[in-house]
């Protein structure tokens, strides 16, 4: 039997989340109205945040090995806002605030606005049934 490797990086991984963040973010400003599609688009990009945020350690941790502390610093002020941004997206999907909710998806829109998701991915619907996913894991 051969070796067997994580091909799924860290890095990897974030962008994967980003690019899920994006295409959600798409998905939700294609409802004028929320609604429960919208409640699993936002609770999509809340939990892709966390996992963002909780990957920023195992990044930086070969740097800091290394002692590429500029280094490690400098990413880790770059994704610091995945964490705050995530804590109160997923406050206001649990009170049900929208206007919160429309403001931290602007927010993180503006941070992956850059982030290209071809017509073609194979991403599929990430965010069907997050919300209900997010109520079990979150309260």
């Amino acid at each position: 039997m051969g070796l067997i490797s994580n091909i799924e990086t860290a890095g990897r991984e974030r962008t994967k989340l980003c690019k899920i963040i994006a295409l959600s973010i798409k998905e939700l400003f294609k409802n004028p109205v929320p609604d429960g599609h919208s409640a699993d688009a936002a609770a999509c990009i809340a939990m892709s945040l966390e996992k963002i945020f909780d990957g920023i350690d195992d990044t930086v941790a070969a740097w800091e090995k290394r002692n590429f502390w500029k280094k490690a610093e400098r990413f880790r002020m770059e994704w610091e806002w995945t964490g705050s941004v995530a804590k109160k997206l997923s406050k206001a999907l649990l009170e049900e605030d929208w206007s919160a909710i429309a403001a931290n998806i602007a927010q993180t829109a503006q941070k992956v606005q850059n982030v290209a998701v071809s017509d073609k991915h194979r991403l599929g619907t990430p965010w069907d049934g997050a919300y209900k996913q997010f109520r079990k894991t979150h309260g």
